[in-house]
């Protein structure tokens, strides 16, 4: 008798849990093993973040120290922020010499800790409108300086190209005002972010 109550509680244990992560709801249903499987890996997924965020806080201290690199948890994923001016110069996609050496430590992670996640690269500009240098607008450089590191992940690093889009947000997802010269610099900027594979539950 007390074995099977046991058994019956055991299948009760989960019951309807809501996890929000990344902009979307995930729905799981009470006694499904499916539903615990999903929760197991899950936490495998954010334990892996957490452990790739320690080893490239460790990789990039110095980067970190001169503010030049952010390394962050957010509801998106691990996010690894540059500022622009660290890889690419004033209205260019041409990645800087001296960028390759942060790209190359960050690379070491992406290869072997989160080996099986996604990144996604995402490129802001400040508002400030395109004159000189060329391109149509800042959604167009920001999509070129996207894509020039993810070519460089491809192309130098070996990096699967199934793991990797590129997007460009040009001035319309701003971290900081406009309004003066160090939130212009904040918003100048690109985003390497490491991202957990989470199934998203048909409406």
């Amino acid at each position: 008798m007390y074995s099977k109550k046991s058994r019956f509680l055991n299948l009760l244990i989960i019951t309807i849990v809501f996890i929000s992560f990344n902009g979307c709801t995930i729905i799981f249903q009470k006694g499904r093993r499916v539903d615990v499987e999903k929760i197991s890996k899950l936490k495998g997924e954010l334990s892996d973040l957490e452990k790739a965020k320690n080893e490239l806080e460790d990789k990039l201290k110095n980067e970190i120290g001169q503010k030049d690199v952010n390394v962050q948890m957010l509801d998106k994923g691990l996010v690894i922020t540059f500022v622009a001016e660290v890889l690419f110069d004033s209205g260019k996609n041409e990645l800087k010499q001296e960028a390759y050496l942060s790209l190359d430590k960050i690379s070491d992670v992406l290869k072997t800790t989160v080996k099986d996640l996604s990144i996604g690269i995402e490129g802001h500009t400040d508002n400030v409108p395109i004159k000189y240098s060329g391109w149509k607008s800042n959604w167009e450089l920001s999509s070129a300086r996207a894509l020039s590191v993810l070519y460089y992940l491809e192309d130098e690093q070996k990096i699967n190209s199934n793991r990797l889009s590129a997007t460009g947000y040009g001035e319309h997802r701003p971290i900081a005002t406009n309004d003066t010269a160090e939130g212009r610099q904040k918003n100048r900027r690109v985003e390497i972010v490491i991202i957990p594979k989470i199934e998203k539950k048909g409406r």
